[in-house]
């Protein structure tokens, strides 16, 4: 088993907490300072930063929310001078304003590692070229792997996302190790391979580092079947860092977090209160090894839920499930909490492609949900009966699933437009 930082890696949980303690005081100490939201938040609380003196004081600080960096918009919640920002990342805003991040050379640093972390948990060594299909530029995605395979002393390919006959063909001509992008682009990428003809065993790359968007257990089996390859998870947020906060190892029993930067915490979405490991709630992490912007007890509002037991890869880092979905993305249907995770699982379940949308409908005063599926090739050659039967054994496995009717529409192959990044997998049309 290999490890980045095995000190850390494999700290014991003493060894953490001291490290935690001594950061969670400086970050309090720095924004309180610093950032005029931080000092009136704790003001409103009555706290001052020699209140905090371990890590389990951090009960007592307030949240911070993403409206709080739109209010502050752009530079607002910054604990350093202009002068001592080196990068600037963003969000896509596809909900109002972006929300603007921004890093010391230190932060860079630390994210470079928390990144090389995961290479090496997914198998990485300085011996591989690491072909990174994340897009470049505001997003974190591209430079965040790119920076952590130089950092490993890998060599990083930055392909950066679409051209997808252009990328098969470098990972034929190059001989890419490990595969860095989105999980939906990850399976048309394979689904490509498979048009094209090509034997994927015939490909040098052996593992994938999937992130940026919700996937399943099944999507990752259909990946790894589509590459013949080895999927492995990844977590990260611009807010927090970008890609590399948690990340699997290769046992693929949670992300190790990389809790010596970023402590986590999970919540009642509804109370803010802490709940025990192995609950599912709110992550909620503090950036506790951050300059730039280290934000304290973000609420990131997606669904997991953590353990802090002993990993089998002797990793002791805290880890973290796969994400069922967002408290703000969870679809409300008549009563009836549905995430997109869920559908996704009963489609692959059911052997169908992960190539679907979600649209959810008011008529007559009645949320309707329907679910566009595109067949394959096979699936499209059979007679309209067996169709019919297809539309209608989905609509039984998710009205099982979810306690509601949705209405099932298959869909022609390659209908349904494919993402090079995130993919859109909902249409609500009741906001607009």
């Amino acid at each position: 088993m290999s490890y980045f930082n095995i000190a850390i890696e494999c700290a014991s949980q003493d060894v953490l907490r001291e490290i935690q303690s001594e950061r969670l005081r400086d970050i309090v100490k720095r924004n309180y300072e610093n950032v005029p939201l931080y000092r009136q938040k704790l003001d409103e609380l009555g706290i001052k930063p020699e209140d905090i003196k371990t890590i389990d004081d951090i009960v007592k600080l307030p949240f911070t929310y993403k409206q709080d960096l739109r209010d502050t918009y752009p530079f607002g919640l910054m604990a350093v001078p202009r002068e001592d920002l080196v990068r600037i990342h963003a969000s896509s805003g596809t909900t109002g304003k972006q929300t603007v991040v921004a890093y010391t050379q230190n932060d860079i640093d630390v994210w470079s590692e928390c990144a090389a972390r995961s290479i090496v948990g997914a198998g990485g060594s300085k011996d591989d070229f690491v072909h990174v299909s994340y897009g470049y530029g505001l997003f974190t995605g591209g430079l965040g792997l790119h920076y952590g395979a130089e950092c490993l002393g890998a060599t990083a390919i930055p392909v950066s996302s679409g051209n997808t006959d252009r990328q098969i063909q470098i990972m034929q001509d190059y001989g890419s190790d490990i595969l860095c992008c989105t999980p939906s682009y990850a399976m048309y990428i394979g689904e490509t391979v498979r048009e094209k003809g090509i034997d994927p065993t015939t490909l040098k790359v052996r593992a994938g580092i999937f992130g940026a968007e919700p996937w399943t257990q099944e999507m990752r089996r259909e990946i790894e079947k589509s590459l013949a390859i080895k999927a492995y998870d990844i977590y990260g947020l611009s807010e927090i860092a970008g890609p590399g906060v948690a990340s699997e190892c290769e046992e693929q029993d949670g992300m190790h977090i990389n809790e010596d930067y970023f402590y986590p915490e999970i919540i009642d979405p509804d109370t803010g209160e802490r709940l025990p490991d192995g609950e599912f709630g709110e992550l909620v992490f503090t950036c506790i090894g951050k300059e730039a912007l280290p934000l304290i007890r973000y609420r990131t509002r997606d669904i997991c839920s953590i353990t802090h037991e002993k990993c089998k890869c002797g990793r002791t880092l805290a880890r973290m499930s796969k994400t069922r979905g967002r408290t703000d993305d969870m679809l409300i249907i008549r009563g009836i909490n549905v995430f997109p995770s869920q559908i996704e699982s009963v489609l692959l379940e059911l052997g169908m492609d992960p190539n679907y949308q979600i649209i959810v409908d008011r008529k007559n005063n009645l949320d309707t949900l329907e679910v566009q599926v595109e067949i394959n090739e096979k699936i499209f050659s059979d007679t309209i009966r067996s169709l019919e039967e297809v539309e209608q054994k989905i609509a039984a496995a998710l009205q099982s699933t979810l306690s509601i009717a949705a209405r099932v529409r298959l869909l022609e192959p390659k209908s349904i437009e494919r993402s090079m990044g995130k993919a859109k997998r909902v249409i609500d049309k009741r906001a607009q």
